[in-house]
């Protein structure tokens, strides 16, 4: 990068700080010592890119040219589909089983549109089982059907406790507020490192996305684990945190599903509740559910 591309990133480091840390501070999380760090890449990112995202550009094309026409006719459409209620009940929808069955007209100045908020758990059992490049697939496989469909798209990465000074790291790879190419390569950064403190990266995740002028905001938490972070923040205290933040910011407009592909399946479900659970058993088919999800959210 430019000196002056260097400059412009390290100014937008500190404004997410400035922002992250005002969403803490109103929250159990106030004095947690935080920071957003936003990635660079290198040569073997890149490398490790293609790699991975050889296999999974054509299934990527292929939602995203069926999804195009939608979109297009979406746009010119009176009402809006895939709503909690409305004017029509769309039959067809009931097969998903998320509520969203109704068709409802649209104000002639609304358009539909969408932004996609992506959270990695980068806790330190990811790197178990392959979780952590079935991560990184999903992850570009979402990146780069948004890309195509030009859906704004925002991508954090967190974990807890890498030191006393800082008890809770966010990974900034990709900000709709600042999308760049080179986004693609940072989001080959993500690692498995220590605890989490999935609350917080809901909250703040959340919180940028509220500020986005799309109608529709979906966040997506793809975790392996139940969250745990020092001192306490683990069991019923950790799980009831997690319900008020989805709580809080679903009343703010923010959908929120929860991929789950470890072995706390069954805590994730009841955390987040059925309607907004999905269960990966075959990591292998990660990438393409998460990309159908987001088209169907359109």
């Amino acid at each position: 990068m430019s000196e002056e591309e260097k400059r412009l990133e390290r100014d937008f480091r500190k404004q997410l700080n400035l922002a992250a840390r005002e969403v803490a501070s109103d929250s159990v999380h106030r004095n947690v010592k935080l920071i957003v760090h936003r990635p660079e890449y290198k040569q073997e990112d890149q490398e490790e890119y293609v790699k991975l995202s050889r296999g999974l550009m054509p299934v990527v094309r292929e939602i995203a040219r069926k999804t195009l026409p939608l979109l297009e006719h979406e746009s010119s459409s009176e009402f809006a589909r895939n709503q909690y209620y409305g004017h029509k009940f769309q039959a067809d929808s009931v097969a998903y089983r998320d509520f969203r069955y109704f068709a409802k007209k649209r104000p002639p100045n609304e358009l539909p549109s969408l932004a996609v908020g992506l959270r990695i758990d980068e806790s330190a059992s990811m790197s178990a089982f392959g979780r952590l490049e079935a991560a990184k697939r999903a992850v570009i496989a979402v990146y780069e059907f948004c890309r195509i469909c030009k859906i704004p798209i925002s991508i954090y990465g967190d974990t807890a406790d890498i030191s006393k000074l800082e008890q809770m790291s966010i990974y900034a790879y990709a900000d709709h507020d600042k999308p760049d190419d080179r986004d693609r390569y940072r989001l080959m950064g993500i690692r498995a490192r220590s605890n989490n403190r999935d609350g917080l990266a809901l909250r703040i995740l959340a919180d940028r996305l509220t500020n986005a002028p799309q109608t529709t905001k979906l966040l997506i938490s793809l975790s392996d684990g139940q969250p745990k972070a020092m001192p306490d923040y683990t069991s019923r205290y950790a799980q009831d945190d997690m319900q008020r933040t989805i709580a809080e910011y679903q009343r703010k407009g923010i959908s929120f599903l929860a991929a789950a592909i470890g072995h706390d399946k069954d805590v994730i479900d009841r955390i987040y509740g059925s309607e907004r659970f999905l269960d990966i058993t075959d990591l292998n088919e990660l990438p393409a559910k998460l990309v159908r999800i987001v088209a169907r959210y359109l």
